[in-house]
Order: C-alpha cells, then structure tokens, then sequence
C-alpha cells in the first residue's frame, strides 16, 4: 500500500472500521503520467452520521474541482465530479474509458484533483468525531 493509500485509508478509518478500501494509484507506473484520484471503499457498518460527515466535509473542502461522495451502492466513492458528467454515471461500462481518457489527455486536471484529494483527506482528518 502506497504512502497516499495508507494515509487517506488510515484517515477514513477514523470514521468507522473499513472493510474494504482502494485508491487509483498517483502516477501510472508504467508511463509516469498522473492520473485521475478515485477512492473506494466501505465501512463495516455504515451509518447516517459518518455519511453526513463525510459529505459535508467534502463539500466543504476548498478544492478548484467539483468533487462527488457517492453512496448509492455497497461500496462508497470519492473522485472529481467531471469523471462521473463524462462517463454518465459510475454503472456506465464507459467510465473506465472515461478515467482513461482523461488521464492521458489533461494531465493539468489530474494535477488539480490530486491536489484537492489531498486536501480532502487533510480536512477529514481534522473533522471531531462525536463520541458515542
């Protein structure tokens, strides 16, 4: 697990014990290239607090890119909102091919998101978790 991986995985877990977490790696580790961040993951117990938590702190984050949190499947994803407008939805057997073309043909895109995943990740970190 990548120093980034552990990290974002180590701050989500601050929320509740993970039963499953990945993250896109940073750079392509063939090519070099950046690509598109995207996280997955799911709780083991899943609650409506952690969610709005989570999606407030998103929201809330001062990024340069719009960011989705969705929850309408088992395992929850983070990545830029552009991905998701491009594949037309995450079920869409194109959004591989959509990562894929943005990562080879705006690199400066995958710069900002990176930087703004590391921004989120850092807020969610600093986010007070009721007791109880």
């Amino acid at each position: 697990m990548s120093k980034r991986s552990a990290s974002a995985a180590r701050t989500l877990s601050r929320f509740g014990e993970l039963e499953w977490f990945g993250l896109s790696a940073e750079s392509n580790p063939v090519f070099g290239y950046l690509q598109v961040p995207c996280m997955k993951w799911r709780f083991k117990e899943p609650g409506d607090r952690t969610a709005h938590l989570i999606d407030e702190t998103v929201r809330a984050s001062s990024t340069q890119e719009e960011w989705t949190l969705d929850r309408s499947r088992r395992n929850w994803v983070l990545l830029p909102s552009r991905v998701i407008i491009e594949a037309q939805g995450l079920a869409n057997p194109a959004f591989s091919e959509a990562i894929e073309r943005i990562t080879t043909q705006d690199q400066e895109f995958c710069r900002r998101a990176l930087a703004d995943f590391e921004r989120i990740i850092f807020d969610l970190g600093e986010v007070p978790i009721p007791e109880g």
